[in-house]
């Protein structure tokens, strides 16, 4: 019958005959999934191989060598793209994702403008790696960002929300200026994910990320990627990752790609979780401040809600010391004191404990995980109560 659906498909027409576009949580179960074929598994394993079969002239094949290549990739790489809306690079590690971005990128006399408040592995980048060669690096927090120290700048390194302290930034009104300036803008997406924030929608020439985090979700592997519009930016990418070895393994990747069928539904109760604990933590005197954009009083809360479709796992509370904090930590028996954030496991720590984040000694940075939201406001509540002097 003509105007039929096809048995077994979904109909995606909308009034009008416009095909309606996919949701989100479609797009991550599908992203970079091959059509399949008849006894064919839904996402292929992970290829195992350093050469490949090569007969004659070394573009013959797709695949010549593991450093140059591999299915495993390609097929996340695919995923990462269509969620980001462009092409994405996975490399070993975030920071591998970001040192491929930023070193081969700025010479001597090159001017970098990044947040003074960013991920402190960036920043170490720019001071022991970028600064000794000649490199100018302007730093500034990510809530003061001024678009006066654009002028002369190579690239602008924005972060947000930032890490570990939450403040966001306007990624389009950065990015315009910065391109009036005659700069290229990168993104840190970390915290966000391209399930909240996509900026190359924003106007970004780059989005970076680690991998290691919301996206595969289960903290059991270290991977990051850059995605980018211009094919020349991710030719780049790519050449620098085959010729210093930056490459990820095929197992880390194939487990990153299977998680993201479930990324959408993770997020959805991180984000319930970190916004019902923000709010319960606001009420209480013993905490002095709490950090979430979520809430309505964050000072971040505006400009997030015009960039991110959801405020993330990640929130950031106030005790009034070191000693407190650390009791607060001990006293809770749902929540795993670890460093890093975004797995299923809910996690904190002081973050004060590291060198160079200019945070207080009793700042919590705490990732909601998928947990009860109940169970998780109550374990936070108890330990408080149980740390309280």
């Amino acid at each position: 019958m003509a105007g039929a659906r096809e048995p077994g498909k979904p109909d995606r027409r909308e009034a009008g005959g416009r095909e309606r576009p996919l949701g989100e949580g479609t797009r991550a179960v599908r992203a970079g999934v091959p059509p399949g074929a008849q006894g064919d598994p839904f996402l292929p394993g992970p290829t195992f191989a350093a050469p490949y079969h090569l007969v004659g002239d070394v573009d013959a094949a797709e695949y010549v060598y593991g450093r140059y290549g591999n299915p495993t990739w390609s097929a996340y790489e695919s995923a990462l793209g269509e969620l980001e809306g462009g092409r994405a690079v996975v490399f070993s590690s975030g920071m591998a994702a970001v040192s491929a971005l930023l070193l081969p990128r700025l010479r001597a006399s090159d001017v970098l403008v990044a947040p003074s408040d960013s991920y402190r592995g960036t920043r170490t980048v720019c001071e022991e790696l970028l600064e000794p060669q000649g490199v100018r690096v302007r730093l500034l927090p990510t809530a003061e960002q001024d678009t006066a120290t654009f002028e002369g700048a190579k690239l602008v390194w924005l972060e947000t929300p930032s890490n570990p302290g939450l403040d966001v930034c306007d990624i389009r009104a950065l990015a315009d200026a910065a391109h009036a300036a005659g700069a290229l803008v990168a993104v840190d997406n970390t915290f966000a994910t391209p399930l909240a924030q996509r900026p190359l929608d924003l106007g970004a020439d780059f989005t970076v990320a680690s991998a290691s985090k919301m996206l595969s979700g289960h903290a059991d592997l270290i991977l990051g990627y850059v995605a980018a519009r211009d094919p020349e930016h991710v030719a780049e990418l790519r050449h620098w990752r085959t010729e210093t070895g930056s490459v990820p393994g095929p197992f880390e990747v194939w487990l990153a790609h299977r998680s993201l069928a479930t990324v959408a539904l993770r997020l959805e109760r991180q984000c319930e979780t970190a916004l019902a604990l923000a709010e319960a933590l606001s009420a209480r005197d013993d905490v002095l401040e709490v950090r979430y954009p979520g809430l309505e009083g964050d000072p971040a809360h505006a400009v997030a809600s015009r960039q991110m479709a959801r405020f993330g796992p990640i929130l950031g509370f106030t005790l009034e010391s070191r000693e407190r904090a650390e009791r607060f930590l001990a006293a809770c028996r749902l929540v795993i004191e670890a460093t890093s954030f975004g797995g299923v496991h809910t996690s904190a720590e002081r973050r004060g404990r590291w060198p160079g984040d200019a945070v207080p000694e009793g700042f919590i940075r705490f990732s909601a995980g998928c947990e009860d939201t109940g169970d998780v406001i109550a374990d936070v509540l108890q330990a408080l109560d149980a740390s309280a002097p």
